[in-house]
């Protein structure tokens, strides 16, 4: 028979400890260990080896016809996918609150349930609201099957009954099983709930679709073992208060990890932006003081960005750093190789650095376009409005070569920038050069400096 004990299970790392502590002695975290009852099967049954027929295959006997991807005919998603939807995945998505996950994820169901039954659960809105959500969208499909419940059981049965060509479950920290006692959301079920649905995606070759709550750290919430279970990982990310989202890859089975879709968020929901550079630099304000055009990478795609930089006399004992979209321990090391090798006075001056359509930079490739920015606010110069720079900065103030160069210069160039500032050691690996743009390499920030900023 089964034996009732009770543990103290951390809701962050599921590690399960004999008393209540503050700080879960595993992962550090403060005020995450619950009261779980947890049933042990202790009868022959449960130490028993389970038998099966299932036997090794060689490798050249395996079938691999039956399995091609389903099309998605929204590109930004089917990018980060990896070309389409492989049947039998299942897919995490990710994101903060209100960014917009059960829109995006509705949409591609309207899209898919054109000839072929789609099932949408969700265990945190009742039908009528999700037809209230659908009715904005302009959705109205006879395909589209909405299912309104919580208990897995019921979910497993009315996924193997319809059969649907995909399958959403919104959100996974919602759902229960009737198996264990614990909490909906609690360590136990999350895991047990996505081996089940895990469990039946592979069995029956259906992909199913998983929404992920995020913790304040923006990572999914639950074990993490639940990113290891899956076949993809993707977060959905941007500024609330801002209409563009970016779709990232952080896992991918079935494809590469490095692209990244953009979205924008408008009235009938995530609308895709085949230009994103385009987009971004809409608003530019041209031979305006503190402002840069970088060239970043986001996996395969170019794209081009405008940095805004603001200084001003400050007011405090400690001047101020803030950088918005920018790593900040990257600003800090700007500001102090543009004062110690290029003698630009930034001990008085408050600094704002800001990545304009609520992008966020991480890759060094726009050290040098942050740093000109600096500099145009501080000696109220603009940078030349035809000008686009690429470059990392080193702390001895070189310039160090970035990846892809002549994919950087090609977006410029399509996109109207005649003039492009790179490192001086990139340009040997350019060839043929890119037609239409002419190319500066420089070796160090001060050279860099006098050429964005024309003395």
């Amino acid at each position: 028979m089964a034996k009732v004990k009770t543990r103290y299970v951390c809701q962050q790392c599921g590690s399960a400890h004999m008393k209540w502590m503050g700080r879960c002695p595993d992962c550090g975290e403060w005020n995450t260990l619950v009261e779980t009852v947890i049933e042990e099967d202790r009868g022959p049954a449960r130490r028993a080896r389970a038998t099966s027929d299932v036997s090794p295959v060689p490798l050249p006997d395996i079938a691999a016809d039956g399995f091609e991807r389903i099309p998605v005919p929204m590109g930004e998603l089917s990018r980060v996918l990896g070309g389409g939807i492989v049947p039998g995945s299942v897919v995490l998505i990710g994101g903060d609150p209100g960014i917009g996950k059960s829109t995006l994820l509705l949409q591609l169901c309207a899209l898919l349930a054109e000839d072929q039954d789609v099932l949408y659960i969700s265990g945190e809105e009742s039908a009528t609201q999700i037809k209230m959500r659908a009715a904005r969208l302009g959705i109205n499909n006879p395909h589209l099957y909405i299912l309104a419940d919580t208990h897995l059981e019921t979910i497993l049965a009315q996924i193997e009954h319809m059969n649907p060509r995909i399958a959403v479950v919104d959100s996974i920290q919602a759902i229960y099983t009737d198996a264990l006692t614990s909490a909906a959301g609690s360590v136990s079920q999350v895991r047990e709930c996505a081996a089940q649905l895990l469990r039946l995606a592979k069995a029956q070759a259906i992909p199913i679709f998983l929404v992920g709550h995020v913790t304040k750290e923006g990572t999914i919430a639950g074990p993490r073992v639940l990113e290891h279970m899956v076949d993809t990982v993707l977060y959905l990310e941007g500024e609330r208060f801002h209409t563009y989202r970016i779709l990232r890859s952080v896992k991918n089975r079935f494809g590469s990890t490095n692209e990244v879709g953009v979205f924008e968020m408008v009235e009938c929901g995530m609308q895709e932006v085949p230009n994103p550079s385009e987009a971004f630099l809409a608003e530019r304000m041209p031979n305006a003081a503190g402002s840069a055009i970088a060239v970043t990478l986001e996996g395969t795609r170019p794209l081009l960005v405008e940095i805004q930089a603001l200084s001003s006399t400050t007011s405090f004992p400690s001047p101020r750093r803030t950088g918005n979209g920018v790593d900040f321990n990257r600003l800090l090391l700007l500001v102090a190789v543009l004062s110690k090798r290029v003698g630009l006075r930034l001990s008085d001056q408050d600094v704002f650095v800001n990545v304009v359509g609520g992008l966020t930079v991480r890759e060094p490739a726009a050290d040098l376009a942050v740093a000109c920015a600096i500099a145009s606010s501080v000696r109220n110069v603009p940078v030349a409005a035809d000008l686009a720079i690429i470059g990392e900065v080193g702390l001895s103030g070189e310039l160090r070569s970035v990846h892809q160069l002549a994919r950087r210069l090609s977006e410029a160039g399509q996109l109207g920038f005649r003039r492009c500032l790179v490192p001086k050691s990139g340009l040997r690996r350019l060839d043929p050069p890119v037609d239409g743009v002419e190319i500066i390499g420089v070796r160090t920030l001060a050279d860099a400096l006098e050429v964005a900023l024309g003395g």
